[in-house]
């Protein structure tokens, strides 16, 4: 449907072995599913449920999961766009995304910012999504994790503001913006790539508060 923001696939995880880390096994590999996944926050990253979507896995939950990183939304266009550098078809979900969306510039999106999927789930981005080693093995492209990062796409990592269910086909809106119109793929670039940048990223409404002490680690230091 041309013009219109939606959810294109809801992808839960199908374990697989991980000899990237030291965990063994890795939820990356996702699947899309047909039916009503519900969505709820899933507590602190290590002791609470992990995933924000009832029936996903997260195994190595020191660096994946937990309340601002509930959820995680990649654009089909920005697969389209990997495909034709690839030259390789890229199937929802292979980048380990709970939500494939059509329609919506998840780079784009200002942190902080509401989206309402479907009637009742509204989730918020907090942050993109940095490359690991189990990413970089799962792609098995030569310096993966460094062309990621080069080209800025991350996708989006968002919390969970009010629970509720989606589904394949369910309309993504934004309700509300916050104006220092920082965006994904700005604090992305800036953390990885440009720490002349991160101040200007510390004070942000929405800011998970680890990713504040990342963020403070990596400021340049004063001569």
């Amino acid at each position: 449907m041309p013009g219109v923001s939606r959810i294109a696939s809801v992808n839960l995880a199908v374990p697989e072995p991980n000899p990237a880390k030291r965990v063994g096994v890795t939820g990356i590999n996702k699947q899309p599913v047909d039916r009503l996944v519900t969505v709820r926050a899933p507590g602190p990253r290590t002791v609470g449920l992990h995933s924000g979507l009832v029936g996903d896995q997260i195994f190595d939950i020191e660096h994946h999961g937990g309340d601002d990183q509930a959820v995680y939304a990649y654009a089909r266009e920005d697969y389209d766009w990997w495909q034709s550098r690839l030259n390789r078809p890229l199937a929802n979900g292979l980048f380990g995304e709970n939500l494939t969306t059509e329609g919506v510039d998840v780079n784009g999106a200002v942190i902080g910012e509401r989206w309402r999927i479907g009637p009742r789930l509204v989730l918020q981005p907090t942050f993109g999504r940095i490359p690991c080693a189990t990413f970089q093995h799962k792609m098995g492209e030569p310096r993966w994790t460094k062309t990621f990062t080069r080209m800025n796409r991350p996708g989006a990592y968002l919390r969970v503001l009010e629970e509720g269910e989606v589904l394949a086909g369910d309309t993504v809106t934004v309700e509300d913006r916050p104006a220092h119109g920082v965006t994904i793929a700005r604090a992305f670039h800036a953390f990885m790539t440009e720490p002349d940048l991160i101040p200007a990223l510390l004070d942000l409404d929405g800011l998970p508060d680890d990713l504040r002490e990342s963020l403070t680690e990596r400021l340049p230091r004063q001569p």
